[in-house]
């Protein structure tokens, strides 16, 4: 496997694996993938956080991406992970994983202060990821609970606090 940045030749596979990933029975296109064509066109997509994991074959087996997201009353910046997607023939083989590493590290490396999610505490907890509550910082929806959670990098400081705020495509799809 090879974790790269997307590049506009992969566009088409990405979206096929967000869609076969999130694939519901009864479900034409999933929102998680209507979610990623709006990103891909808002002011807040970051194609330097943007990630493919490949195949031996060159392949495009997985993705993840950050947009720019914000924290309290200042524009204070952060990051909003996801959709994070795996082919459903290379879940539970480490894609995943190798993903969100490559995601954190490239957040970090470039002086994010810190990236949050909505997503289940068992599985990202391995990451770092803390409920958001933790360093006062509030969901976009407090019914999330435990599952909204902020991974803090190198640049955070203590005093960034306030309500998360997602890129906008979040709030209409």
């Amino acid at each position: 496997m090879l974790i790269r940045r997307e590049t506009p030749a992969d566009i088409d596979a990405v979206r096929a694996v967000t869609s076969v990933a999130f694939a519901k029975s009864g479900t034409a296109v999933p929102v998680e993938a209507t979610l990623l064509d709006e990103l891909r066109v808002c002011d807040a997509w970051l194609p330097a956080l943007s990630f493919v994991a490949t195949d031996d074959r060159g392949e495009v087996i997985g993705h993840v991406l950050c947009t720019r997201g914000h924290v309290g009353p200042d524009p204070a910046l952060g990051l909003g992970l996801g959709p994070l997607s795996v082919h459903p023939d290379h879940q539970r083989r480490g894609v995943g994983r190798a993903l969100v590493h490559a995601v954190l590290g490239a957040a970090d490396a470039f002086g994010e202060s810190l990236v949050a999610l909505l997503g289940s505490p068992a599985y990202y907890g391995r990451f770092g990821f803390r409920p958001a509550t933790d360093y006062g910082i509030t969901a976009p929806d407090p019914a999330w609970g435990d599952y909204f959670q902020v991974r803090t990098l190198t640049a955070y400081q203590p005093t960034l606090k306030g309500a998360f705020v997602y890129a906008e495509p979040f709030d209409r799809v």
